[in-house]
C-alpha cells in the first residue's frame, strides 16, 4: 500500500514532465490486487487539484491510465467521483491558463468516456472488442481531443503530449466502431437519410487523419507507440463491397525489455538525497545530529498532535458514519412503506375496476331486463286486446245460441202442432171413410168444415177457397190429396229436424271452443300475470342494486378524492418544510422561472375551480377534480420552493414579503384541500384564497425581474444606428485621447520608462484602429443582411420583427465601446503609475471576448459566403493579434520596470536555511490558498454576472457606457460595470 502510494505521489505532482510508466504501471497493479481504485481515489481526493494546472493534468493521464488498462471495477469506483472530475474541468475551463483548457477539454473527454462505458457496459474501457459484440452493442460516441501546440523535445512538451498515447489508442478503436456501423446502417437505411452521417464522418475523418499525421511526425512519440496511417479517403460508404477493403488500424505498444531488478532500482531514483554530508567535519556532523534529532523530536510530537486529531476525526467520521446508516435505514423504511402503499392503491384501483366493470355488467344486465319488460308489456298488451276479441266473439256466441235456441223451440213447437194435425187428419179420414160408407151425403159437410180443421201456418195446399172445390172432387182425389199432403208434411218435418239437429251441433261446438278459447286465455293471463309479478321483482331487485352500486361508487369516487387529497396536502408540507431546511438556502432561482411557474399555478387553480364545480353537479364523476388537484399540488410546490429560492438573491423587503406569501399560499393550499377532505366542508370549499396570493406571488416575481430600457420594437432600428455611431465615436475619442497620453508621456518620462510607455500606447493605439476597423466592417454587413432580408419591409420593422438579433448586436456594440473606454483608462493608470498591468491584460481579453460576441451576433443572419462576413472575420482576428500584443507589451514592461532582487543565501547556517524554508513554503501555501479563493471569487462573480440579466435604468451608465467619467472607480475591477444585453429589454 506504502509503494502505490508513493507511486501515485511521484506520478501526480507538479514536475512539467511527463508521467514515467513505472509509477503508472505500479498504479495499475495496485488496482488489481485491490480489486479497484478505492486507495487511488482515497489519496487522489487529497491532492490540492484546484491550485496547479500541471497537477491536474497529470491526475487526468493517470485516471485515462487506470481506466483504460486498470481492473474493470475502477470504472465503477470513477463513476462515483463523476461530479468531482466536472467541477474540475469547469473550474480550470474558466481560467486563461496554459494548461487549463487542456485540463477542461481532458476532463470532457474521461466523464464522456466514463458515461459511454457505463451505458455500454460489453465495451471493456481498452476498447477493445470483437465485430460481433460490436453489431450486438450498436452504438458508439467519438472523442476528441484537442490539443496545444508543444516541442515534443523538452519536458514541459512530452507532460502535454503524454496522454495523447491513450487517446491515440482510443481513436483507433473508435475509428473502427465507426466504419463498421456506418456501413451497418447503409445497409439498413437509404443513401439520402444517411447524408448529414457521411458529412460529418468525412469531417472527422481528415481530422484524425492530420492528428495521426502530425502525432507521428513527433519525436516523442516514435519511441512510446506506432500510430497507424489511415487510407489517403475514406471509405465508401454507398459500395457495400469497400467493407472487405477496411482495414482495422492496430496500435502498437513497444515492450519495454528493462529488467526487474532495474525497475526496483529505479524505484528510489526519485527520492530526496540524504539530510547529512558524510564529508563533513565530525564536529559539525555532531552539530547536524543533534540539530536533527532535536527536530525529530519535534516532528514527534506533531506526529503525536496529528494522529489525535485523526483519531478525532475518524470518530466524527464513525459517528458521521453511524448516522447516515440511521438516515439510510430510515429511508429505506420509507422506501418499503411506500411500496407497500403503491402496492396497497394498486389493489385498491383494480378492485375499483373490477367493481366499475361489474357496475357496467349490471347497468347491460338491466338494460336487458327493461328491454325483456317491454317486451312483455307488449305481449301483454297483445293478449289484452286478443282477450277482449275473445269476450266480443263469446258474447256473440251467446247471443246466436239463444237465437238458435228460440228457433229450436219454435221448430219443436211445429212439429208437435204438425203431429197433432196429422193424428187429427188421420182420425178424420178414418172417420169420414166410416161416415162415406154409412152417409155419403155428409161428405159435402165434412169436406165443408175440413179447411176450418186444417188451417194451420204450416199449410199452405188449403185455403178457404179449396173447400170449395172439395164436394166436385171425388173420394179418391181428396185422398190422394191427403196422402201428398201428409207427405210433404212429414218432409218437412224432417227437414225442420235436420236443422234442429245441424244447429245443436253447431251451438255445442260453438260452446266447447268458447271454453276452450276460455280456458287458454285464463293461462295465457294468469301467466302473463306471473311474469310480470316476476320481471317488476326482478326490476325493484335490480333498482335496488343499482341504487347501492351508485351510493358505492359515489364512496369509491370521495375516496379516491381524500386519497389524492392526502398526497396534495403531503407534496405542499413537503414544500413548505424546505423553507426551514438549512440545506434548501444555497438553493437559487431567477424571477423569470418563479413567474412562469406562477402563471402555471394560477392555471390549475382555475381547473380545480371548474372540476369542483362539475364534481358537484355529478358526485359519481370525479375524474377532472382528481386530476386538477394533482396538477396543483405539483405547481403550487413548485411556486414555494422556487419562491424561497428566489427570495435568497432578492433585496430583503421583497425576499420576506416573497416567503411570507409562499407560507400564506401553503396554509391556504392546506385548508383548502382540508375542506374537500370532509362532506360536511365539501360545498364551501372555494381556491379563491390561494388565487390571490399566488397573484401576489407572480406580482413579487415580475416586480424582480431585471428592468431594462423598456425601448419600443419600432425604435430598435434607431437604437442599433444610434449605439454603432456612438461605438465608432468613442473609439475615436479612445484614439485621440492616447495620443495626448503619448505626448505627455514624452514630456514627463524618460529611458526605459519612455520606452516601456510608448510600447504600451502604441499597441493600445494599433488595437483601437483594428476595433475601429472591425465596427465598420459590422456595420457594413448588418447593411447587407438588412438589404437581403427585409424584402418589402422597411429597415425599422426588420429590425422590429428580428427583435432579440438586434438586443444582441446593441449589447454587443456597447459591450466593445464599453471594453474600449477601459482600455484607455487603464493604460493612462499605467503610464501614470497609479494602475496596475494586470488591469491592462484583463482589459485586452475582454475587448477580445466582445468582438467575439459582436462577430457572433453578426454571423447569425449573414450569408456563408458573404465577403463581407469573411472581411469581418478577418478584422476579429486582427483584434486578437492587436490584443494579444498589448498583452505581450503589457509583460514585458512589467519585466523591465520591476526590480529583481539576487538570492543569495552563502551567509546562512543549516537551521536559518530550513528555517527560511519553512517560511517560504508558509507563503507559497497562503498564495496558493488566497489564489484558491480569488478563483473562487472569480467564478462566483462570473456567475453574479451572467445571473443579474440586468439592473435598474438609474444604476446604469448612459447612453453607450463610455463616457469616461463613468467608469467604475476601483482600479482592481474593471468588470464592475460591463454592459449586458438586458440593458435594452
Amino acid at each position: 500500500s506504502l509503494r502505490l502510494l508513493s507511486s501515485i505521489s511521484k506520478a501526480i505532482n507538479s514536475n512539467e514532465a511527463p508521467v514515467k510508466e513505472k509509477h503508472a504501471r505500479r498504479i495499475i497493479l495496485g488496482t488489481y490486487r485491490e480489486k479497484g481504485a478505492f486507495t487511488f481515489w482515497s489519496y487522489a481526493l487529497g491532492i490540492p487539484l484546484s491550485s496547479n494546472a500541471i497537477v491536474s493534468w497529470k491526475f487526468c493521464h493517470v485516471l485515462h491510465k487506470v481506466l483504460r488498462d486498470g481492473h474493470h471495477n475502477s470504472l465503477q469506483d470513477c463513476m462515483r467521483h463523476h461530479s468531482n472530475i466536472v467541477e474540475m474541468g469547469q473550474l480550470w475551463g474558466n481560467l486563461h491558463d496554459r494548461y487549463g483548457q487542456l485540463v477542461a477539454l481532458y476532463c470532457k473527454l474521461l466523464c464522456t468516456k466514463m458515461e459511454f462505458h457505463m451505458k455500454h457496459s460489453e465495451i471493456r474501457p481498452n476498447l477493445e472488442v470483437t465485430d460481433e459484440v460490436l453489431e450486438r452493442v450498436a452504438g458508439t460516441d467519438v472523442n476528441n481531443l484537442n490539443t496545444s501546440i508543444a516541442i515534443s523535445t523538452t519536458t514541459s512538451g512530452q507532460c502535454r503530449l503524454s496522454p495523447l498515447i491513450q487517446v491515440i489508442q482510443d481513436c483507433s478503436h473508435l475509428y473502427h466502431f465507426t466504419v463498421k456501423l456506418l456501413f451497418k446502417l447503409h445497409a439498413c437505411l437509404p443513401a439520402d437519410t444517411l447524408q448529414g452521417h457521411r458529412d460529418r464522418f468525412h469531417d472527422q475523418f481528415h481530422s484524425l487523419k492530420t492528428f495521426f499525421n502530425k502525432a507521428r511526425d513527433m519525436q516523442y512519440f516514435k519511441r512510446l507507440i506506432q500510430i497507424p496511417k489511415l487510407p489517403e479517403s475514406p471509405p465508401n460508404f454507398l459500395h457495400a463491397a469497400s467493407l472487405a477493403k477496411h482495414a482495422r488500424p492496430v496500435v502498437v505498444i513497444p515492450s519495454e525489455d528493462e529488467p526487474e531488478q532495474q525497475e526496483e532500482d529505479d524505484y528510489d531514483d526519485d527520492d530526496p538525497e540524504p539530510l547529512i554530508d558524510v564529508t563533513m567535519p565530525s564536529m559539525m556532523v555532531d552539530i547536524q545530529i543533534e540539530n536533527l534529532q532535536q527536530d525529530l523530536e519535534k516532528l514527534r510530537a506533531d506526529l503525536e498532535r496529528v494522529k489525535g486529531e485523526a483519531q478525532r476525526y475518524i470518530t466524527q467520521l464513525k459517528s458521521q458514519i453511524n448516522s447516515l446508516e440511521t438516515e439510510l435505514e430510515e429511508q429505506r423504511v420509507q422506501k418499503q412503506r411506500a411500496l407497500v402503499e403503491n402496492e396497497q392503491l394498486r389493489m385498491e384501483l383494480e378492485a375499483t375496476r373490477r367493481r366499475n366493470a361489474e357496475h357496467e355488467i349490471v347497468q347491460a344486465t338491466f338494460g336487458e331486463a327493461e328491454t325483456r319488460a317491454q317486451a312483455t308489456e307488449q305481449r301483454y298488451t297483445k293478449l289484452k286486446e286478443k282477450h277482449t276479441e275473445l269476450v266480443s266473439s263469446h258474447a256473440e256466441l251467446l247471443r246466436k245460441s239463444a237465437d238458435t235456441v228460440k228457433i229450436l223451440s219454435a221448430t219443436q213447437q211445429t212439429q208437435e202442432e204438425v203431429e197433432r194435425t196429422k193424428q187429427q187428419l188421420a182420425f178424420e179420414v178414418d172417420r169420414i171413410k166410416l161416415d162415406s160408407h154409412k152417409h155419403p151425403k155428409r161428405l159435402v159437410l165434412t169436406t165443408v168444415n175440413a179447411p176450418i180443421v186444417m188451417q194451420s201456418p204450416s199449410f199452405c195446399l188449403f185455403s178457404p177457397h179449396s173447400s170449395l172445390l172439395l164436394p166436385s172432387l171425388p173420394l179418391s182425389q181428396v185422398g190422394e190429396q191427403l196422402t201428398s199432403s201428409m207427405l210433404a208434411l212429414q218432409a218437412e218435418k224432417e227437414r225442420l229436424m235436420r236443422s234442429a239437429s245441424e244447429k245443436e251441433a253447431e251451438l255445442s261446438s260453438l260452446s266447447q271452443a268458447a271454453q276452450l278459447q276460455q280456458s287458454s286465455l285464463q293461462q295465457e293471463r294468469d301467466r302473463s300475470t306471473r311474469e310480470l309479478g316476476e320481471l317488476q321483482g326482478k326490476l325493484q331487485e335490480k333498482s335496488r342494486r343499482e341504487v347501492q352500486l351508485q351510493q358505492k361508487l359515489l364512496e369509491e369516487q370521495f375516496s379516491l378524492l381524500q386519497g389524492t387529497v392526502s398526497e396534495a396536502e403531503y407534496i405542499i408540507q413537503d414544500a413548505v418544510a424546505k423553507l426551514d431546511d438549512p440545506l434548501h438556502i444555497r438553493c437559487t432561482s431567477s424571477p423569470d422561472y418563479l413567474v412562469s411557474r406562477a402563471e402555471a399555478t394560477l392555471g390549475s387553480i382555475d381547473k380545480v375551480k371548474k372540476g369542483h364545480s362539475d364534481y358537484l353537479k355529478n358526485m359519481g364523476d370525479a375524474g377532472r377534480l382528481l386530476r386538477a388537484l394533482t396538477n396543483f399540488s405539483h405547481l403550487a410546490a413548485d411556486t414555494i420552493i422556487n419562491g424561497s429560492a428566489t427570495a435568497h438573491l432578492a433585496p430583503t423587503d421583497h425576499a420576506d414579503r416573497l416567503t411570507e406569501n409562499c407560507r400564506g399560499c401553503a396554509t391556504q393550499s392546506l385548508q383548502f384541500l382540508k375542506d374537500l377532505k370532509s362532506k360536511a366542508s365539501l360545498q364551501r370549499a372555494d381556491p379563491a384564497s390561494i388565487h390571490i396570493v399566488v397573484e401576489k406571488i407572480l406580482k413579487l416575481g415580475e416586480e424582480l425581474r431585471p428592468k431594462g430600457m423598456d425601448v419600443r420594437q419600432d425604435e430598435l432600428g434607431d437604437l442599433v444606428d444610434k449605439e454603432m455611431a456612438a461605438t465608432s465615436a468613442a473609439i475615436e475619442k479612445a484614439v485621440s485621447r492616447i495620443d495626448e497620453m503619448m505626448n505627455q508621456a514624452r514630456m514627463d518620462t524618460s529611458g526605459v520608462k519612455l520606452e516601456v510607455n510608448e510600447r504600451i500606447l502604441y499597441s493600445c493605439t494599433d488595437l483601437m484602429k483594428a476595433i475601429h476597423l472591425l465596427v465598420l466592417t459590422s456595420t457594413d454587413l448588418q447593411k447587407e443582411i438588412v438589404e437581403g432580408g427585409r424584402g418589402a419591409a422597411t429597415i425599422k420593422e426588420f429590425y422590429a420583427r428580428n427583435s432579440r438579433w438586434t438586443e444582441g448586436l446593441i449589447s454587443a456594440s456597447k459591450a466593445v465601446g464599453w471594453g474600449a473606454t477601459q482600455m484607455v483608462e487603464s493604460a493612462d493608470k499605467v503610464v501614470l503609475h497609479t494602475g496596475k498591468y494586470e488591469e491592462l491584460i484583463v482589459c485586452s481579453h475582454e475587448i477580445a471576448a466582445s468582438t467575439a460576441q459582436l462577430v457572433a451576433s453578426s454571423k447569425v443572419k449573414a450569408y456563408r459566403n458573404s465577403t463581407k462576413l469573411t472581411a469581418l472575420q478577418q478584422a476579429s482576428r486582427h483584434v486578437n493579434e492587436m490584443a494579444a500584443n498589448v498583452v505581450a507589451s503589457t509583460k514585458t514592461g512589467q519585466e523591465h520596470l520591476e526590480d529583481k532582487d539576487t538570492m543569495d543565501f552563502s551567509g546562512m547556517s543549516l537551521i536559518k536555511l530550513k528555517m527560511e524554508e519553512m517560511e517560504s513554503q508558509v507563503k507559497v501555501l497562503e498564495l496558493e490558498n488566497q489564489l484558491g479563493n480569488e478563483r473562487l471569487r472569480l467564478g462566483e462573480l462570473r456567475k453574479k454576472h451572467y445571473n443579474i440579466a440586468g439592473v435598474p435604468a438609474a444604476d446604469l451608465p448612459e447612453g453607450n457606457g463610455l463616457d469616461p467619467s463613468l467608469a467604475p472607480v476601483a482600479p482592481s475591477s474593471p468588470k464592475s460595470s460591463k454592459p449586458s444585453m438586458h440593458d435594452h429589454q
